[in-house]
């Protein structure tokens, strides 16, 4: 069984929105690339900033 990580040697990210920083997730293992923003709160409020 593999040894599980501890969250400080997890990649992050800054959030385009927040300024938060945020760590990798499971789910995101395909398109952590393409992420840009840590929750669907602060997706929606890029999507609102963009059409502004």
């Amino acid at each position: 069984m593999p040894r599980m990580r501890k969250k400080a040697d997890l990649p992050s990210k800054i959030c385009q929105t927040c300024g938060r920083p945020f760590a990798w997730r499971k789910k995101w293992r395909t398109v952590w690339e393409e992420v840009k923003t840590c929750s669907d709160r602060c997706k929606g409020d890029l999507r609102q900033k963009a059409r502004s």
